[in-house]
């Protein structure tokens, strides 16, 4: 699996502006300069976390971004799905999971890769903007633990 270059980007710039969380206002290119991305695809991804709730926008003097909500309360999940769609391994499943393959019949792998998905979903959910900005090297201890937990527990 890997995530769009779209995706990645809007990670990076929610990232950024995180980082400035004391509620200050940044123009779409001033988050694409520091967190080293093209300003147009900064621009557009403004505009799509805006749509998806994760970034407040203001006109005018003084407007710009800010978080919608606390960096804790957003997550990588939030963040990826605002910007690809639903986290999906397999074609198969999509919600209705019709017409996703060939296969003539129901095949033996759905289930598996439904539960691998949920579980990689889960990690994600896991993570918040909080995390990425607490430690630069690694993720917290904390992060890890949340994630062996809701491993333990979707597998169960």
């Amino acid at each position: 699996m890997r995530l769009s270059s779209l995706a990645d980007y809007a990670v990076l710039m929610m990232r950024t502006a995180a980082l400035h969380c004391g509620g200050a206002r940044h123009n779409a290119a001033a988050l694409a300069q520091e967190a080293g991305i093209p300003v147009p695809t900064a621009q557009k991804l403004a505009s799509v976390l805006g749509r998806a709730g994760l970034f407040k926008a203001t006109r005018g003097s003084g407007g710009g971004l800010k978080l919608a909500r606390p960096a804790a309360a957003i997550t990588l999940a939030d963040i990826i799905e605002a910007v690809d769609g639903p986290i999906l391994l397999t074609a198969c499943l999509d919600a209705d999971g019709s017409d996703c393959c060939a296969l003539d019949r129901p095949c033996a792998i759905r289930p598996h890769w439904m539960g691998v998905n949920r579980l990689v979903r889960e990690v994600l959910s896991q993570v918040t903007l909080a995390d990425l900005i607490a430690t630069p090297d690694a993720l917290p201890a904390g992060v890890v633990q949340r994630v062996r937990t809701a491993t333990l527990e979707a597998v169960q």
